[in-house]
């Protein structure tokens, strides 16, 4: 699998951890094990610029994803589909006021955003309420796992 992790926000951060939760998500998932996936980290100034021309929106968001060829989770007993998921760009700006409102660490945060953007690249969706849910549940198993293999 390859994830790439690039961080152009000019902040610091464990890059090495966001690539393990990644795969860690796409592994549970059943992504193919060849799939490529590329998150930037990026200021909000890059991430105005990206929500203005792709979801003609105002202003900084906190993360976008880009999806490629499609892919969707795996099935169990299924061969996954191989091919390029596509990118997830995260501003750590945002983030990091997210965290604050929502008491809790920016890096807690930004691992639900790289989730949340993972999910949007495997066809997940929040806009109907039946959507909204299906998503934040699995969202927040994913992360419960991910917190549960990283305690222990």
């Amino acid at each position: 699998m390859s994830i790439e992790v690039l961080n152009e926000s000019g902040e610091g951060l464990d890059v090495a951890e966001l690539s393990r939760l990644s795969r860690f998500v796409l592994d549970r998932m059943r992504v193919h094990p060849l799939a490529e996936l590329c998150i930037k980290l990026v200021d909000e100034a890059t991430i105005a610029e990206l929500n203005e021309r792709w979801m003609e929106k105002t202003g900084p968001t906190d993360v976008l994803a880009f999806p490629m060829d499609e892919l969707r989770p795996g099935l169990v007993n299924e061969e996954p589909e191989e091919g390029v998921l596509g990118d997830i760009v995260l501003c750590l700006r945002v983030a990091e006021r997210q965290a604050q409102e929502a008491g809790h660490p920016t890096r807690d945060e930004v691992h639900l955003l790289t989730v949340h953007g993972i999910l949007h690249l495997l066809g997940y969706d929040h806009a109907e309420p039946e959507e909204h849910k299906e998503m934040f549940d699995l969202q927040a198993t994913l992360l419960a796992q991910w917190q549960d293999a990283h305690i222990s």
